[in-house]
């Protein structure tokens, strides 16, 4: 369908289906974003032919979704970049793989965690052995930085909100929610070993989809000797396929957490947490064991 046989021309809707197209075109951006820019790489995970797939790229740095950035003069050769445009659609991703995770692969009840045996749960731990898309995700004191702290181990704890008394309340009915509840019980634990992290030579960081100003408070509530990290954008969370769910408005992180190596490659993933404070210790175990030679 072209863009002009579009009846509605003023239902948003209608006109981003068509600048979009066709469900190939969102699993392009998936990977896309995921840190897949090349052309062959992006055949071989799609499994699409190269005349398709030649088109739909073409389209979507037409309509300015994607950016051509080259790597080869000879011969010529692109990576396909997001384009700020592009970004506008990883909230979308989100939403739709938190809705095809809770009611079409699931029963429809809301919930912050996940079984051990469930497609989620599958899809993150092979996440063991990927690189992190290049990203920089602001800091709750200022600045950005990538989730993997370079040249150091890295864990990366997500979790789903963590409020300073007084500055925000819960989300309505955040109790209810199953594993919505521990994250400053995770966090104080992480600040309680952080110095036996330091001693393993890793580095703690923790990532909400929080504002940084809603991180600050709360960081500095808690004493935080670390930096907490935001995805509000969803960058992250979008890149690595990471569960979700919603919450007071909220698209927030299901509580997990991986284990980095020096070169921003996962190594260890922890999913589903269903003890906050006692997975603080299987992680420094993981560490310690990870880097016995």
């Amino acid at each position: 369908m072209k863009r002009t046989d579009l009846g509605d021309a003023d239902c948003g809707i209608a006109q981003a289906l068509g600048v979009l197209g066709d469900w190939w075109t969102f699993l392009i951006v998936r990977d896309i974003a995921g840190g897949t820019t090349r052309f062959d790489a992006l055949q071989r995970e799609l499994g699409v032919s190269r005349r398709a797939l030649t088109e739909r790229l073409g389209a979507l740095v037409e309509q300015g979704v994607l950016r051509r950035q080259p790597y080869s003069a000879h011969p010529p050769r692109h990576d396909y970049l997001l384009t700020r445009k592009g970004e506008g659609l990883l909230p979308v991703l989100i939403a739709l793989q938190d809705w095809g995770t809770r009611h079409v692969m699931g029963d429809g009840d809301l919930t912050a965690t996940a079984d051990a045996d469930s497609a989620e749960a599958r899809r993150v731990h092979q996440l063991v052995g990927r690189r992190l898309p290049a990203l920089a995700l602001p800091r709750h004191d200022a600045g950005e930085e990538a989730p993997a702290v370079p040249g150091r181990w890295t864990v990366l704890y997500l979790f789903p909100g963590a409020f300073a008394p007084g500055a925000q309340g819960l989300p309505p009915g955040w109790e209810d929610i199953p594993g919505a509840i521990g994250c400053t019980l995770e966090s104080r634990t992480y600040a309680d070993r952080h110095d036996l992290f330091r001693a393993a030579d890793a580095e703690v960081r923790g990532v909400s989809t929080q504002r940084p100003d809603q991180l600050r408070a709360f960081a500095e509530h808690a004493r935080l000797p670390f930096p907490l990290l935001s995805d509000q954008d969803g960058r992250l969370a979008a890149g690595l396929l990471l569960p979700t769910f919603r919450a007071g408005g909220v698209d927030r992180f299901k509580r997990l957490s991986l284990l980095l190596d020096l070169d921003a490659v996962v190594r260890a993933v922890q999913f589903p947490v269903t003890d906050p404070a006692g997975s603080v210790d299987e992680m420094l175990d993981l560490v310690g064991r990870q880097r016995t030679p």
